[in-house]
């Protein structure tokens, strides 16, 4: 598997530098990232994806959502399939994904995590049965440097809750300043930044006598990295489709 390292100066993309290297079926044969000269690879780096020579069968995106056209452009123009990890994408670059994944397979997922993927499934088994005696609360944590809140994964735990209840709940971003009770159709979803947090989610089902906690802490950004690994490894040799972590697991 030859692997294009988009974002590769980054912190997950030299964790995947780190990652790959100490496989025997997998390389990376070169990267992509606007400070070429931050850290010095064992492969070429390039400014800008229009100057990759190389050949390569997926391309593994931890950049930033700013970076999305040129990225679907190369994958367009090369037929590479394309794993996109970044958070932070408008309802409009979202979409501009679906429509290029009808040309090639596309794997987009807030988190690379198994972990945080399978609690998203759990999670839609409770609020289905726990819903009309539960108040639903989301916490996210993350280190002080990350940019987006909330998370883009605790906002596709959310997707995931709203989804099994019919879309029925809208979304309450923290409490500042409210001075009304809460109401059942709401879902929480907080946020906390601070020192090197790498990435905890608490999904709460308050009830009046009784609380029910989904959660997920992730220990290493190693776990980011394996599952982009293994969703690189899904992606090649598939049809054009729109995919996510979910059809990881299932497969």
């Amino acid at each position: 598997m030859r692997v294009l390292l988009h974002g590769c100066n980054g912190r997950m993309g030299q964790v995947l530098s780190r990652l790959i290297s100490g496989m025997d079926d997998a390389k990376v044969v070169c990267g992509v990232d606007s400070n070429i000269d931050k850290i010095i690879n064992s492969y070429p780096v390039y400014p800008s994806l229009s100057e990759v020579k190389e050949e390569v069968d997926v391309l593994i995106d931890f950049s930033n959502h700013s970076c999305l056209d040129s990225i679907l452009k190369f994958g367009l123009d090369r037929k590479v399939p394309l794993i996109i990890c970044t958070t932070g994408f408008s309802p409009e670059e979202k979409q501009k994904m679906v429509e290029s994944s009808k040309h090639i397979p596309i794997l987009n997922s807030a988190n690379m995590s198994l972990g945080v993927n399978l609690i998203i499934s759990l999670v839609k088994q409770a609020a289905a049965v726990l819903y009309k005696d539960f108040d639903i609360e989301i916490v996210e944590k993350h280190h002080n440097q990350k940019l987006d809140s909330p998370s883009g994964t605790a906002l596709s735990i959310a997707d995931a809750i709203n989804s099994s209840l019919d879309n029925k709940f809208e979304y309450k971003y923290g409490r500042y300043g409210k001075t009304e009770k809460r109401t059942k159709n709401e879902i929480g979803i907080h946020a906390v930044r601070g020192g090197a947090i790498v990435g905890e989610h608490d999904v709460i089902f308050a009830g009046g006598g009784e609380i029910v906690e989904i959660s997920h802490s992730a220990l290493s950004r190693d776990v980011f990295g394996y599952g982009a690994i293994r969703a690189a490894q899904f992606i090649i040799g598939k049809a054009p489709g729109f995919y996510s972590m979910k059809d990881v697991i299932e497969e």
